[in-house]
């Protein structure tokens, strides 16, 4: 029976891992190096190291022939997809769901707040020695429409409510009722579109989330409104949203791009009205410790037999 684990960590480096010997575990550190620590066959836990990218993180899961489960330590799993044909069923696929909330949710404010109150704008004046007065959009009284209420979205609402925001509209793929109030489907977006001051983009990348942010969508955005994308750059039709920010009529600030890394000369970074961070919502001092605490704890319950957390696909079914 298959019983390494691979973990993009040294096994001494994570407080909480199950004593080796005691579970039956053998630890192996791999972190997306050329060779493998052993025999993919032998892995029966696999951790995928992060911010590898897609050709790493698959590489090894055609001979990963007795894997159970495969961890990411990401929010979204679409970088693991075209690897899952290769994984028997009952596979057991895990996010990270916990690890990158706070950050992802700091930066969209950060980035919503950057761009309302001119902080780009003040930057290059201080570069060429300018003094930028003048009234700017604060974030207060404004109404701001979530699209895709999962943990993050949750997480950034958390954040803006001491912003004194006029109005929270939260859109998810199937509507709900929450203690903060009802979440929209997505075949509401039309009628919600028009009304927000500010949309926040945190979906995760499916097939019917894929360009969801389309020419259709950006229309319906009110004059002046600020777009924010901190799901994945796919979900945006960067064609249509370059031809939005060239006339003017909105703006946007982008922590993913398509194509990502964003090349140099690309359209996209010189377009007026928009502010680009280079995909760094997760990557913060925070992240390290909660991906550790949730190898532990994933690990822990493998060996245990326990149900696992943050289960979000099962192969085969």
């Amino acid at each position: 029976m298959a019983k390494d684990v691979w973990l993009p960590y040294e096994a001494h480096e994570i407080q909480g891992l199950p004593d080796a010997s005691m579970a039956g575990l053998d630890y192996r550190y791999w972190d997306g190096g050329p060779d493998f620590p052993a025999d993919p066959a032998d892995c029966a836990f696999y951790v995928v190291p992060y911010l590898k990218g897609t050709e790493i993180s698959v590489r090894p899961l055609p001979e990963m022939t007795s894997v159970r489960v495969v961890q990411t330590l990401s929010a979204g799993i679409d970088h693991m997809e075209p690897g899952l044909k290769f994984l028997a069923p009952g596979v057991r696929l895990c996010n990270a769901r916990g690890v990158h909330e706070a950050s992802t949710a700091e930066l969209t404010l950060g980035l919503i707040l950057a761009s309302l109150r001119g902080i780009p704008r003040f930057v290059e004046g201080q570069r060429q020695g300018q003094w930028r007065s003048g009234f700017y959009p604060a974030l207060a009284d404004k109404s701001v429409l979530i699209v895709g209420y999962g943990s993050i979205g949750s997480a950034i609402e958390d954040r803006l409510t001491p912003f004194e925001c006029a109005r929270v509209t939260r859109v998810a793929r199937s509507a709900r009722a929450t203690e903060r109030g009802p979440v929209h489907p997505l075949a509401e977006l039309p009628s919600l579109l028009p009304e927000a001051d500010v949309v926040v983009v945190s979906t995760p990348l499916t097939e019917d989330t894929r360009g969801l942010v389309d020419a259709g969508f950006l229309a319906r955005m009110k004059d002046g409104a600020l777009l924010v994308n901190v799901a994945r750059g796919p979900v945006v039709d960067t064609a249509a949203l370059i031809t939005e920010l060239e006339s003017g009529r909105i703006t946007a600030a982008l922590d993913v791009t398509d194509p990502e890394p964003l090349p140099a000369g690309h359209r996209l970074w010189h377009a007026p009205g928009v502010l680009i961070s280079p995909h760094v919502g997760g990557s913060t001092s925070a992240f390290l410790p909660r991906a550790k605490r949730l190898i532990a704890a994933q690990v822990t319950k493998y060996a245990a037999h326990e149900p696992l957390d943050n289960v979000v696909r099962t192969t085969g079914s």
